[in-house]
């Protein structure tokens, strides 16, 4: 059986996903700011700086998995706290992480968002700078929106740790050295945090949210899906995004997958191309 770090364990999917690590008979450090192995607060330095240290300590430098469950929602007047914890709260703990994963051979599992996808005119410098690690930069640009400023940093944060994620999963450090770090996308999931939104002045709008499921997510559902992606099942994954939203992505992007492959990404191994448009024959 395996240990496993769990971030955001004490509610929610974290909650979810260390109920059925431990069911399946693995051992589980849980991370949160309260009720957990490791308490600590992710939206400091120290706090993240303590979490590594503390779960390293705890598994003997040896991980076989990680899940990166810990978040917050579209908080009004929380920006720098959202994008602190959603970005910064996955990135430096994974990489802290990383030579532990490597010695276990392990997986990691990022929670993202549909809001990364389905959420428009989220400002690209925002996004830029939380990969950067500028937050205070990212926060500024955000906070131009007014009272979009929570949704846009919300949806920011999950571009941003979607893109560092798949950015580093294909990298020598990371799929080179035997580490498999994927990212699951859910949609509205029935968690703490979302019984708090319905309760809210914007709850209206969250019900007519287009799910063609018709239901909210269940995060007894999503942790299948993220012990699955821990497991041998994954091996030959890396950098994937996996989406699983009661089909809202399909339902406003049913043309924008698959997208074409950059040129210039595959000119750089060789391959050569017309300088014009090419003509495909449906």
């Amino acid at each position: 059986m395996g240990t496993f770090a769990v971030t955001g364990s004490a509610s929610g999917m974290g909650a979810a996903v260390t109920a059925r690590l431990i069911a399946d008979g693995h051992r589980v450090i849980g991370v949160d700011r309260q009720t957990a192995d490791v308490v600590a607060d992710l939206s400091t330095e120290a706090g993240r700086t303590e979490a590594t240290r503390a779960v390293l300590d705890l598994a003997d430098g040896h991980l076989d998995g990680a899940v990166m469950a810990a978040g917050l929602g579209p908080t009004p007047r929380k920006e720098h706290l959202v994008a602190t914890v959603n970005f910064l709260g996955v990135r430096d703990l994974l990489t802290g992480w990383r030579p532990a994963l490597e010695a276990a051979g392990g997986k990691a599992v990022v929670i993202g968002s549909n809001s990364s996808t389905t959420t428009p005119l989220v400002p690209r410098s925002a996004v830029r700078r939380l990969l950067a690690g500028d937050v205070d930069g990212a926060v500024r640009v955000m906070r131009r929106f007014g009272p979009a400023a929570g949704a846009f940093t919300y949806a920011a944060s999950k571009i941003a740790v979607t893109r560092w994620a798949r950015r580093a999963a294909v990298t020598r450090a990371w799929a080179g050295s035997g580490i498999n770090l994927n990212v699951i996308a859910p949609g509205a999931v029935m968690t703490p945090m979302l019984r708090t939104q319905l309760q809210g002045q914007n709850a209206g709008q969250l019900r007519a949210f287009p799910i063609p499921t018709r239901r909210f997510g269940d995060p007894e559902n999503i942790a299948a899906w993220i012990v699955m992606m821990l497991g041998p099942a994954a091996a030959d994954m890396a950098g994937s995004m996996v989406v699983v939203d009661g089909g809202t992505d399909a339902h406003f992007r049913s043309d924008h997958w698959p997208a074409p492959v950059p040129l210039r990404s595959l000119a750089r191994y060789g391959f050569r191309f017309l300088r014009h448009d090419a003509h495909v024959v449906d």
